[in-house]
């Protein structure tokens, strides 16, 4: 049964799931954060702690800031551009890089990413509203226009996603990860974002540490 925006049950829940997740998550990984934090410093003092990367697409094409642990060299971003034959890489592999192909990861990144570790500043974009602990992928301005040229039937679905703000998890963060391609990842969350229940957010929310645990398409 498809949801409508307006559900005040439905967004009145979901916020609380949100606002009281990412309180507790803050709670849990203060120390992984904070050793994290520690360690970038460390391994990689020019740069910030966190990713300077560009801003993503939330819930009705509104760009917002990010948060994430910074993996890379400074300006990893722009070192990727630079480069077309790492570039082309990213692309065809839907916009990833395997950790031991990319020279711009500082040394611990591939831990840090491994294990998600990097997403967790992302409490901090729930608590301010860009984000829901469950929904689609936050997907770059120029991953879109990118991909809707090369997948033109992807247009419908991207247009249902942003219909909803994007989460730390969701189903095809627990369904594969990277080893998921980008129409079907689309296809997947276009259909959570017209299908979604709490209940559906839950067991998502569940399945979640397992699959970071086991690394299951991470990379």
């Amino acid at each position: 049964m498809q949801r409508k925006d307006g559900n005040d049950f439905y967004n009145f829940g979901k916020r609380l799931i949100d606002v009281s997740g990412a309180f507790v998550g803050i709670i849990i990984f203060s120390i992984p954060m904070f050793l994290t934090a520690v360690w970038i410093k460390l391994v990689s003092p020019d740069g910030p702690v966190f990713a300077d990367i560009p801003e993503r697409i939330g819930r009705n094409g509104k760009k917002f800031k990010m948060y994430k642990f910074r993996s890379m060299i400074p300006n990893a971003a722009q070192f990727l551009r630079e480069n077309p034959n790492l570039y082309a890489k990213y692309v065809a592999n839907n916009y990833k890089l395997n950790a031991n192909e990319d020279p711009r990861i500082i040394k611990g990144g591939e831990f840090i990413r491994k294990f998600s570790i990097d997403e967790l500043p992302q409490f901090l974009n729930i608590l301010k509203g860009d984000m829901s602990m469950v929904g689609p992928r936050a997907y770059y301005p120029f991953e879109i226009d990118e991909q809707k040229q090369r997948f033109p039937e992807s247009i419908p679905y991207i247009n249902e996603l942003i219909k909803v703000k994007p989460g730390i998890t969701g189903v095809w963060q627990v369904g594969g990860r990277s080893k998921i391609g980008f129409l079907e990842r689309v296809k997947m969350d276009a259909d959570y974002a017209s299908k979604r229940s709490l209940v559906y957010d839950l067991l998502i929310i569940l399945k979640t540490p397992y699959v970071v645990l086991t690394k299951k398409g991470a990379l």
